[in-house]
Parts: structure tokens; C-alpha cells; sequence
């Protein structure tokens, strides 16, 4: 296992890409805090199926853009499994809308939770990883992060900026034995675009931008990248995105 004795703290941990990530993890044989704010009840299933299954987890809640959230939610994972190794920050928000259609509520929100819940967290577990001389951070972005999309300018502000906020952190914390790197998913199944996922017109569209024509692509496909950066073979890896988009960013 690659994982073995290890901890995880997976944001937006309780569905979607968070939940197979955290799912992979504790199959990998890590200890996993599945970490959500809105939904604890799927928190606590996911926690369930991975002790079901033989696996270490616990649900922790907390509001990632909330400074006093954050420390707290690194504390109790740092009292239930003794430290801290992997951060996942896969929470985000996605709200398809035109420019003019653009709430300043819908902007803050989408920066609040992509981009400054992000920093607070690796803000939050940084005392810990250079206690340690170690740690990992795996910043999940998107394609959108690297092209424009119609329809979501705020998103792509927030993913784009993620992508800078990693090679800025890469360069300040590298000499800590600190990896920080970023996973930009393409087009993946969750529960979160399965209204897109029935629309054809839509389907048709990332069929014909990706390099293999597919679409969308079972969630689970992400885990293996995200295993690999959270693992010892990437302690050489720092400040990367790792696309998994079909090669729609080869274009």
C-alpha cells in the first residue's frame, strides 16, 4: 500500500471527487479526515463505507473559508491520528452563469471556497509539515484553470488562480521538504454536473474537444494521479499540474 500509515485531510470530502479520493486513500492505507461543511450526513457515509471496508476515517466539520475553521480542523485530525501528511484541497464551487448574470455573491462565494479555502488550509497545516520536514499538498484545479470557459468567468478566476498560488507556494516551500502541486481534471462524472451530463448538446461539445473523443470519465480514474502525488515516488515533484482532461489541453 502506498499510502501506509499516513494522513489525509480530503476537502469537500463527502461526494464527487472527494469522496473516491478519499475512498482510494484509506485503500492505500492511509488515515483519512473526510472534511465537508454543507453536507455531514454524506460526510458520515463515506466515513462508514471506508471502516466498512478495513480502512482508517473520520468525518471532521468545517468551513475552509473561515480562518478559525481551518485551525481547528487540523488540531482535532492532528489529536484523532497523530500528525498530518497529505492535504487535498478539493472543495469548489461552480455556479454556470453569464457575466451579466454574475451575482457578487456568486463571485465571492466561488473565490471564497476554490481559492482562499485553499490557502487557509495549507496556511493551517504548515506548522505541522515543517515540524516534520514534510508534507504534501495537492491543489485540485481544472481545465478551466488553464482555458476560458463561457458561462463560468468567476470559476476559471478562481482555478486560474490556483495554479499561481501553487508555483508560488511551490517556491516558497520546497526547502521545507514541503510539496505543493496541482491535479486540473477535465470532464469527470459527479453528482454536481449531471445536469450537463444530460445534455447532449453538451456532451457532443467535450466530445469534440478532447484528443480520444470521449466525455465524461468515471470519477474514479482521478485516484490514481492523486495516490501518486500524495506518495513518497513524487517527493521530487513540486510546483506541477497534472492534467487529466482526454488531452483536451493539448489543443
Amino acid at each position: 500500500m502506498r499510502l501506509r500509515d499516513k494522513v489525509a485531510i480530503v476537502t469537500g470530502g463527502s461526494q464527487g471527487l472527494g469522496e473516491v479520493i478519499c475512498k482510494r486513500y484509506a485503500a492505500e492505507g492511509a488515515s483519512v479526515a473526510v472534511l465537508n461543511h454543507a453536507h455531514p450526513d454524506k460526510g458520515q457515509a463515506v466515513v462508514k463505507e471506508i471502516e466498512a471496508a478495513g480502512g482508517k476515517a473520520a468525518y471532521v466539520c468545517g468551513d475552509i473559508v473561515k480562518v478559525g475553521d481551518t485551525e481547528r480542523v487540523v488540531a482535532e485530525v492532528i489529536e484523532a491520528f497523530g500528525t498530518v501528511d497529505i492535504l487535498v484541497n478539493n472543495a469548489g464551487v461552480y455556479h454556470k452563469v453569464t457575466i451579466e448574470e454574475t451575482s457578487e455573491k456568486d463571485w465571492d462565494d466561488t473565490i471564497d471556497v476554490n481559492l482562499k479555502g485553499a490557502f487557509m488550509m495549507v496556511r493551517a497545516v504548515l506548522p505541522e509539515y515543517k515540524r516534520k520536514g514534510r508534507g504534501k499538498v495537492i491543489n485540485i484545479s481544472s481545465v478551466a484553470g488553464v482555458g476560458g470557459f463561457p458561462g463560468a468567468v468567476a470559476y476559471c478566476a478562481s482555478k486560474g488562480g490556483l495554479h499561481v498560488m501553487t508555483k508560488a507556494m511551490c517556491l516558497e516551500l520546497s526547502r521545507f521538504g514541503i510539496n505543493v502541486n496541482t491535479l486540473s481534471p477535465g470532464s469527470f462524472v459527479t453528482p454536481t454536473n449531471q445536469y450537463l451530463r444530460d445534455d447532449e448538446e453538451w456532451c457532443a461539445k467535450m466530445r469534440g474537444r478532447t484528443a480520444t473523443g470521449g466525455d465524461f470519465v468515471p470519477a474514479e480514474e482521478l485516484t490514481g494521479a492523486a495516490v501518486f502525488l500524495a506518495s513518497e515516488e513524487a517527493n521530487y515533484v513540486h510546483g506541477a499540474n497534472l492534467a487529466l482532461d482526454e488531452g483536451w489541453t493539448a489543443w
